[in-house]
């Protein structure tokens, strides 16, 4: 049996393309695609594909948005995930990894890479390109702090405004989108996340998502 496949990407001659490469393969068949990541939950719904093969910057909601929302759907088991991240800032990666997805590609994947990837998710099996492999256990080993260090991080201290800022972004919105989505101001968003940074003494976002998934802060979808 062929393993259905939908394809999502916000650029056209992108999303032709791996049309193309998946339908090569003898063992997949593409049951649709779209530029839209609410039509891609729709479509999702209505066709259950195997796997999902998205990129991130989606018409409408973005793709890490789309990818939270498909993965939390209730009812039966929600499809596979590969993510196509062009801006593979450990931010980004950080995110993914963390709502679930089973593979994440950069620019430069080849064909072969990606149905690869595409059977290894369908199996329930994990695949990151080389690069961001190496690139996330270079920055765990930098990270020191550990687990039993995050559980006494000063929970209590963290405000329910601040709350919500840090779990939008860890489900990959930016500043704006943040400020947006909370009917606040930019600057607004950066000073929380300034005292955030301040309150759990780390240096950057990503350090900051991090540390408060480990804590218990926000949840993993």
């Amino acid at each position: 049996m062929s393993l259905r496949v939908l394809v999502c990407n916000d650029l056209p001659i992108v999303l032709d393309g791996l049309r193309s490469l998946i339908e090569a393969e003898p063992d997949m068949l593409v049951i649709g695609t779209t530029d839209s990541g609410m039509e891609a939950i729709m479509m999702a719904r209505a066709q259950r594909p195997d796997v999902v093969v998205t990129g991130l910057d989606l018409q409408g909601i973005n793709g890490t948005e789309m990818i939270r929302r498909l993965l939390r759907e209730p009812g039966e088991t929600p499809p596979r995930v590969v993510a196509l991240a062009m801006n593979d800032d450990d931010e980004t990666l950080v995110s993914l990894l963390h709502l679930g997805v089973n593979g994440v590609l950069v620019r430069g994947a080849t064909g072969q890479e990606l149905s690869a990837a595409v059977r290894s998710a369908a199996k329930g099996q994990t695949t990151l390109a080389p690069q961001i492999a190496t690139r996330l256990v270079d920055w765990y080993r930098r990270d020191s702090r550990g687990r039993s260090e995050a559980l006494r991080i000063p929970t209590e201290e963290i405000t329910a405004r601040e709350r919500q800022v840090l779990t939008l972004l860890a489900h990959g919105h930016s500043t704006e989108e943040v400020a947006e989505q909370l009917s606040i101001g930019v600057t607004t968003v950066r000073t929380h996340l300034y005292r955030l940074r301040c309150k759990l003494d780390v240096r950057d976002r990503v350090q900051l998502v991090s540390l408060a998934y480990r804590a218990g802060l926000i949840q993993s979808a």
